[in-house]
């Protein structure tokens, strides 16, 4: 993906809804993915390490915490100008993204909500940087979609607790400097607390061998007898509210993040379509081809005014959580069967390393499950219309 032509596509003139911040913010981010990430992005997927030495760049562009407010070091932007950048790492590839948007919304999102103000201070900062990377821990080896049933949890002992248990699935996981982490109290309700790395019995072992998101670190979180001083336990946030609320933030970005690798595939397959000669003239001439490229577009422009509406509806604290899965649920599954047509409009050659969607297809098999699986979604939605729970 060293050439990477990449200049938008804008259907409906989508942009005449966004402000010219939010049109500098985006150019601000495309640029710097161009130069910076698009040349060896195929490379690091290729031997599944992430580019560590990107993270700096990421808190230059304010892709760490855009909305967390100025004076806890972020840029303190909308939530449209969020989901722009998510939307713009993402075109890129999948596990850039999901390294800015843990940092964000899993780590810096529930500091800035239910932390005291030294422990926003403490972290923040930093994290807005890039200085010190986070991760967020919930899902556990026998608890995915039924996060209530963790296990996971830690017992008083006088100035620190002990914390006993394991999150697996945790991106950033094996290099991260702080993981948020949910756990039960002594009286089986949630709580959570930050765990430093270095404290004595906390690990992180990396998963390997994955086929998906291998540009992005993903890994477990082991707590053998950890203390943890009291001191890193939020104040006051009790349930699955907490850690509901973060992956809310996560899945908005993840609505816009996935309709950055939709546009890539369609752009991708779009110039492909032009430049490639089959029976003296290019494939785009073709009625099938151009079946599949009006149905990518029409299904990517619909996608576009979605997460732009919920983007308003966030910014006035209007978007409920059934909206933002609707929109993850939706716009995931745009991307990728996106991808698949994307694929198949290049050949033989949709499954190399010369072209991105290969790569954007298997990343989006893991977005597709991760922040709740598709069919989870589904069902939020068929309980928000119905009023009856499928899930019990």
């Amino acid at each position: 993906m060293a050439d990477d032509r990449y200049q938008g596509h804008d259907y409906y003139l989508i942009d005449e809804l966004l402000t010219e911040e939010h049109k500098l913010i985006r150019e601000t981010v495309r640029s710097w993915v161009k130069q910076n990430v698009s040349p060896i992005i195929e490379e690091y997927a290729q031997k599944a390490e992430f580019p560590r030495h990107l993270l700096p760049g990421l808190g230059e562009i304010g892709a760490f915490g855009p909305y967390i407010p100025q004076e806890y070091g972020g840029p303190g932007l909308d939530q449209i100008s969020y989901g722009i950048i998510m939307q713009e790492l993402e075109r890129c590839d999948s596990g850039l993204r999901s390294t800015a948007s843990v940092q964000s919304s899993l780590v810096m999102f529930p500091i800035w909500s239910y932390a005291t103000e030294a422990q926003k201070q403490k972290w923040l900062p930093r994290l807005a940087t890039g200085e010190l990377l986070g991760c967020f821990g919930l899902t556990e080896p026998d608890h995915g979609s039924n996060p209530n049933g963790m296990v996971t949890n830690f017992k008083d002992a006088g100035d620190h607790v002990i914390l006993n248990g394991a999150k697996m699935w945790i991106s950033n996981a094996p290099f991260a400097d702080i993981a948020v982490v949910w756990a039960k109290d002594e009286e089986g309700t949630i709580r959570g607390l930050v765990v430093e790395r270095g404290m004595e019995g906390f690990t992180t072992p990396t998963t390997h061998g994955k086929w998906s998101l291998r540009a992005s670190a993903t890994g477990e979180l082991v707590f053998d007898n950890v203390k943890v001083p009291k001191e890193n336990l939020f104040p006051d946030i009790r349930g699955l509210k907490g850690p509901l609320s973060c992956l809310n933030s996560a899945r908005y970005g993840i609505a816009w993040g996935a309709l950055g690798s939709a546009l890539d595939c369609y752009d991708t397959a779009l110039r492909y379509s032009k430049e490639r000669i089959q029976f003296g003239k290019p494939i785009g001439s073709f009625q099938l081809q151009q079946k599949k490229l009006a149905e990518m577009i029409t299904e990517i422009t619909k996608a576009q005014l979605l997460v732009w509406r919920l983007g308003v509806l966030k910014n006035d604290h209007r978007a409920s959580p059934q909206q933002i899965s609707m929109a993850k649920r939706n716009n995931v599954e745009i991307a990728l069967r996106t991808a698949r047509e994307a694929r198949q409009m290049l050949g033989g050659m949709g499954i190399t390393g010369e072209y991105p969607i290969m790569r954007h297809m298997m990343n989006l098999e893991s977005v597709v499950t991760y922040e709740g699986t598709h069919d989870i979604h589904l069902l939020i939605t068929g309980m928000d219309v119905t009023g009856f729970n499928a899930f019990t």
